[in-house]
């Protein structure tokens, strides 16, 4: 049925195996429940939930307007349906040190493997854009203590993203990311990067997994699988990807049954019923169903 088989402190316990096999982790990220049970069934290595895409999907931009609870709801929601453990983007935790304290300890409660949480001021801004600015590393340092100390289960991976590139250039933010690690960070997000070199850099700073971003019309190229592997990155998130895909369809229909006056001509490109309900598992709720109910006395 429609959830996860295993549980949580094993989807944690699993990341943390995976980020020390040596291979590259791919996290798609999933804009909604069943996005992510496709995610599980072609066989990638976990599911990533962007806080871009839980901002987009409300309509709203990634400018730091959505708060904990509507995180950890969908974010819970999301990591309920897959056995891969799911990583969220935390933002800048939510407030102050106590309020990433909580927000370490409601994710996960929510089910979900891990966190990442940046240095930027807050209100933030998406990683790629302009404009951004950063508080003090001292900070930041505050924020990470916080989340560690706050974690009830060691696995759960606390992962300490640094905006500091395009504001206080490459060597700036590897000395960033070294205490960041220094603070208790389990793996570091070294935000817009600008090439395979910068993230062999940062590889060669610090001992702990590096997380890559390879999200579309940002400040990355974006690089391969082996190409990443090969720099020495442990996880990289597609965060966007799938949002952008769906969306692009949705607006070509929606013109298309506007102009066409149905939408005869597009079925040929829409999920079948049979493949929704595979995705569903209906024959399971099924097969619940008739054994709890359909009983003689």
């Amino acid at each position: 049925m429609l959830h996860a088989r295993t549980p949580a402190h094993a989807r944690r316990a699993a990341l943390r195996e995976g980020l020390r096999s040596g291979g590259l982790l791919r996290f798609p990220g999933a804009f909604n429940p069943l996005s992510a049970v496709l995610i599980t069934e072609l066989g990638f290595e976990g599911v990533y939930v962007s806080g871009a895409v839980l901002s987009a999907d409300l309509a709203l931009p990634d400018i730091g307007l959505t708060t904990l609870t509507e995180v950890a709801s969908r974010a819970g929601q999301i990591a309920r349906v897959t056995d891969l453990p799911t990583l969220v983007d935390a933002d800048t935790g939510f407030g102050e040190p106590m309020n990433v304290a909580r927000t370490i300890q409601t994710l996960e409660d929510a089910g979900l493997a891990g966190c990442h949480i940046e240095d930027q001021v807050n209100p933030k801004r998406c990683g790629h854009l302009d404009g951004k600015a950063v508080v003090p590393t001292a900070e930041m340092v505050r924020r990470i203590g916080a989340a560690v100390a706050a974690r009830r289960d060691e696995n759960f991976v606390i992962c300490a993203r640094t905006d500091a590139r395009a504001i206080e250039g490459l060597d700036g933010a590897i000395g960033r990311a070294r205490a960041y690690v220094d603070a208790g960070a389990d793996m570091i997000f070294p935000e817009a990067m600008a090439d395979a070199a910068e993230f062999e850099a940062v590889r060669r700073a610090v001992d702990v997994p590096i997380l890559a971003n390879m999200t579309e019309f940002g400040k990355s190229g974006l690089l391969t699988a082996d190409t990443l592997h090969s720099a020495g990155v442990n996880l990289v998130i597609y965060p966007v990807t799938l949002l952008r895909l769906a969306m692009g369809a949705v607006e070509d229909g929606l013109r298309r049954l506007l102009a066409d006056g149905t939408q005869a001509g597009l079925v040929d490109r829409m999920q079948t019923r049979a493949r929704l309900y595979e995705l569903l598992d209906y024959p399971a709720y099924n097969t619940f169903d008739t054994n709890l109910f359909n009983f003689r006395i």
